[in-house]
């Protein structure tokens, strides 16, 4: 199974797809055994391993287990082995979904919309426990502002920009658990969608979740924080020496 996924065979892509809920879970579990290899991921080889876990989801049925796969196939940005699969995984999995979008019928979209929902979230995690490194920062903003917030490119349909929009501030809530996350470079794509969009509901979108309260209590902590490392430091600097002889 797993040299299968490495050669990006059509049989691999036809298990992930299969109405047979075993035959997709066994597909799957094979698919995290190979993500944890070092070998770089080729944009090709994702966008093929997306085709198939897209329509994994697709076939999955039952609410419960929709927003159970929808949560596992997140989790997969967890199991990669470096920092470029991750980034290239991520990149193709916004690419597929923007790609697929607009074939979305009403009854299957409630799990894609959650699917959406998730890989936001598990991005924003990823990122967290790398420290919210900087380099990493501008990468992950760098895909973000490439596919759901790039602002003019008519093929990325703009009913997944408005879900991205709304979810944005939410999910980076849920994931700066103790206020370090670097927001103004986090919410910058969203702030240059919003400037930059001729679309006037995608603009009008953007400022009103740029509007939101938490931003600015954001950075109120941000300010208290650094205010109390400062004090930290300075309490360490005049610690007792102890008496002189």
């Amino acid at each position: 199974m797993a040299s299968e996924a490495q050669q990006g065979s059509s049989p691999f892509i036809k298990q992930l797809a299969s109405s047979n809920r075993t035959t997709r879970d066994r597909a799957l579990s094979a698919l995290r055994t190979y993500l944890k290899r070092n070998a770089p991921l080729s944009e090709s080889e994702c966008l093929k391993l997306w085709k198939g876990l897209y329509y994994t989801m697709w076939m999955s049925d039952k609410p419960r287990n929709q927003q159970q796969l929808a949560r596992d196939l997140a989790a997969l940005l967890h199991v990669l082995a470096t920092r470029e699969n991750f980034l290239t995984f991520l990149d193709g999995f916004w690419k597929t979904m923007s790609r697929e979008w607009s074939g979305i019928d009403a009854l299957r979209m409630d799990k894609f919309l959650y699917l959406v929902r998730c890989y936001v979230q598990e991005g924003f995690q990823y990122v967290r426990r790398a420290g919210w490194d900087a380099e990493l920062v501008e990468a992950y903003t760098g895909i973000m502002g490439a596919t759901p917030f790039e602002a003019r490119d008519v093929r990325i349909p703009n009913g997944l920009r408005y879900h991205v929009i709304d979810l944005y501030v939410d999910e980076l809530d849920k994931a700066d658990e103790d206020s370090s996350a670097p927001v103004e470079s986090l919410i910058a794509p969203m702030k240059k969608i919003g400037k930059e969009s001729p679309n006037k509901t995608t603009r009008k979108r953007a400022t009103e979740a740029l509007d939101d309260a938490r931003l600015d209590n954001w950075k109120q902590r941000r300010e208290i924080a650094d205010q109390s490392e400062g004090e930290d430091e300075e309490e360490e600097d005049g610690e007792f020496g102890g008496f002189d002889d």
